[in-house]
């Protein structure tokens, strides 16, 4: 709670990877978080992998986030490797408790909601997968796209104002 007078609390972001890189495709959400991570990023967005650890994910955004952005492989019937990105509907979720073994986002929201009984906005940046079968690495349309999902989510962190746009002023690089 803010008191009269003083400043508000700083908004935060959180950037989490889900998915699991021994099934292919899969790992399309820690491929994005790596690429994520070494960019310079204020410190109002946190970049994690949370790979299938959905406690993990629960605990961290008892932090108090007010946007949660989720990468994730997600079958939707699109040509693999098409990166969509979608509003998560929290009012759908059913009050599971998260296995802390996998990764069901929903179950997590709910956790949290239990928790501390609210949770922030959250956007899922999907990738149609080609194969989510045993086996380390993605496929060739996945992989592709995810130089797509870095510069999605880059989109909506300064459409969402927690990071700026960059100055093409101070922009270094070929002309």
């Amino acid at each position: 709670m803010t008191r009269p007078g003083s400043d508000p609390p700083p908004r935060r972001a959180l950037v989490a990877g889900v998915g699991n890189i021994f099934l292919g495709d899969d790992g399309f959400g820690s491929a994005v978080c790596q690429r994520l991570a070494a960019e310079h990023l204020p410190p109002s967005v946190c970049v994690a992998d949370f790979g299938i650890a959905g406690i993990h994910l629960a605990y961290e955004l008892l932090e108090e986030y007010e946007l949660l952005v989720v990468i994730d492989a997600v079958g939707r019937g699109e040509p693999p490797g098409t990166v969509s990105l979608i509003e998560l509907d929290l009012a759908a979720t059913n009050g599971t408790i998260p296995d802390p073994h996998a990764m069901d986002v929903r179950a997590v929201l709910d956790h949290v909601a239990t928790l501390r009984g609210s949770s922030p906005r959250v956007l899922l940046v999907g990738c149609e997968p080609v194969q989510v079968d045993e086996g380390i690495g993605l496929s060739e349309p996945v992989g592709a796209a995810v130089d797509v999902a870095v510069r999605l989510v880059r989109e909506v962190l300064m459409r969402q104002r927690f990071i700026e746009e960059p100055n093409p002023a101070t922009a270094v690089g070929p002309a």
